[in-house]
């Protein structure tokens, strides 16, 4: 059983899958660090000094200035700033992911259209143009 375990763990296709997930993992970390700390501070700018991170429907009862006093005072909030977030998260991530396939996808048109040596002639055609040339001459 150990035996076909690692036959199964060591097969190309479990690698590769393993190998894109931890990149996969790693790029969404780049991602999510850049659409918080880079885009959407200027999309808050943009629209009036927002800061989306903050935005919340408080769900309970009494006021809260901030998110980080609602969750410190345990008030149940609705928190559709940190949503906005992470859809621009995914809509980076999707995006770059497509500008990626895109990019394969035309390299493996070009190897497509890379014309094919043309092929050899069988020894039986190779003969008669022997035998063909040494007649002509």
């Amino acid at each position: 059983m150990l035996k076909e375990f690692k036959e199964f763990a060591m097969r190309g296709n479990v690698v590769d899958m393993a190998v894109g997930i931890i990149i996969g993992a790693a790029f969404g970390k780049i991602v999510s660090s850049a659409v918080s700390d880079m885009v959407m501070p200027v999309i808050g700018k943009v629209v009036g000094g927002v800061d989306f991170s903050q935005l919340f429907v408080n769900l309970s009862e009494g006021e809260f200035a901030t998110l980080a006093a609602a969750q410190e005072a345990g008030a149940a909030t609705l928190n559709y700033g940190n949503f906005l977030q992470v859809t621009f998260d995914f809509l980076i991530v999707a995006f770059a992911i497509f500008m990626m396939i895109k990019a394969l996808n035309s390299m493996k048109k070009k190897e497509e259209e890379a014309p094919a040596e043309p092929p050899k002639p069988s020894d039986e055609v190779v003969l008669l143009t022997e035998i063909r040339d040494a007649l002509r001459r």
